[in-house]
């Protein structure tokens, strides 16, 4: 079934097709609308689940905290300041190995007060323990959760799957609505091997003394570097059923690209745009977006950019007093695998600004002229 929806209304589908069973709704704009609708299809038998309307993003987390210790498929929606309430909890959902699956709309962070886009708010959270997709479309949005479901639950990590507020969030496309039976086959119950239940009575979350802590952060991590192949291999089974495939990344024309083009969100889509421009004026350009930051996609990363002469990372994002935050991490998976080649930083788009065709030749020019960066960020579109 083809229908024309929301980038919110996409995560509501998702969260619907993978017949979660607890929604833990608190509203903040601009992810309203996932939980509007998710109550409407609560109340009239759409979604058979337990709709918990809380008092705070806090109290949201904790609810699907809850529901999923006692063997519950949870799922819950937030942007920006509610996203920064929850950091507490996320510990808690990841440290307790509990995969909630959370919609999150990047919404830049206060002050100034602001509802438009920018990764700050989600990759503020990516020392926690959670999966990170990011999505660039709709239809992507909505075959992740699915995806994200059954990754975190094989593992025992919770996911996040990531939309630009706005520039999807409130855009309408259509969407391939995957049939239910199909998904069901895709994505069995949820079934943890414990839960909490008086049949059978165990300890959750206890005090953990240094003689235990850190084999269950070591553990975390182990089983965090087994979600790379587990992302391709359910994607390719995705594929199988669907005919869509979901990868770690999505390169375009990387393979003979001297300079590539390094995004994520909706600016990869943009990227594509202003790589075939720069291509008919004979420059070798290519784009990689990376569509799951956590863990990192080290390896697929090494081999695609590996022939590239110079690569320019496009961040719509800062990590104050250092760079951008997807140019740190594709040097870290760079440097010292295969030899050194320029990295140049550029960071655009933040608080909603526009990230144009224009932006990606203004970067691709800057990085031709220049043998090496000469400032640690270049800025783009910044009025001085």
């Amino acid at each position: 079934m083809k229908k024309v929806i929301m980038g919110n209304h996409a995560l509501s589908y998702g969260a619907m097709l993978s017949r979660s069973q607890v929604i833990a709704a608190y509203p903040i704009t601009p992810q309203t609308q996932v939980v509007e609708l998710l109550s409407e299809m609560c109340a009239d038998g759409t979604l058979q689940a337990k709709f918990i309307k809380v008092e705070s993003e806090h109290s949201a987390m904790a609810a699907c905290i809850g529901a999923s210790a006692a063997g519950a498929r949870a799922f819950t929606a937030t942007s920006s300041q509610g996203l920064a309430l929850m950091h507490e909890m996320l510990h808690w959902a990841s440290g307790g190995r509990l995969p909630v699956v959370l919609g999150n709309i990047n919404r830049a962070m206060a002050p100034g007060w602001t509802i438009w886009t920018d990764q700050n708010d989600s990759l503020s959270q990516r020392d926690t323990g959670w999966i990170q997709f990011y999505c660039a479309s709709n239809q992507e949005v909505v075959d992740t959760v699915i995806q994200a479901f059954k990754v975190s639950e094989a593992l025992a990590i919770p996911s996040m799957v990531v939309l630009d507020a706005f520039a999807l969030s409130h855009t309408y496309e259509v969407v391939d609505i995957p049939d239910q039976a199909k998904v069901d086959a895709y994505l069995p119950p949820f079934n943890p091997p414990y839960r909490v239940t008086p049949d059978d009575p165990r300890a959750f979350g206890g005090l953990t003394g240094p003689e235990h802590y850190m084999e269950l952060r070591y553990k975390l991590q182990k089983d965090m570097e087994k979600v790379p192949e587990m992302i391709e291999r359910t994607g390719r089974e995705y594929e199988t059923t669907f005919g869509r495939y979901l990868g770690l990344v999505d390169d375009y024309l990387c393979d003979d690209a001297e300079i590539i083009l390094v995004t994520s969100g909706t600016a990869g889509y943009t990227a594509r745009v202003a790589v075939d421009e720069m291509r008919d004026r004979g420059l070798k350009v290519g784009n990689l977006r990376i569509k799951v930051f956590r863990p990192f996609p080290f390896e697929i990363v090494r081999r695609l950019t590996q022939s590239a002469k110079k690569i320019a990372v496009v961040d719509r994002n800062i990590s104050y007093g250092h760079h951008g935050i997807f140019a740190q991490e594709l040097k870290s998976a760079i440097y010292g695998h295969g030899g050194y080649k320029p990295v140049f930083g550029f960071i655009a788009g933040l608080g909603g600004r526009d990230i144009t065709p224009a932006s990606f030749r203004e970067v691709v020019d800057t990085t031709i002229s220049h043998e090496r960066s000469e400032e640690e960020i270049v800025w783009i579109g910044v009025k001085k």
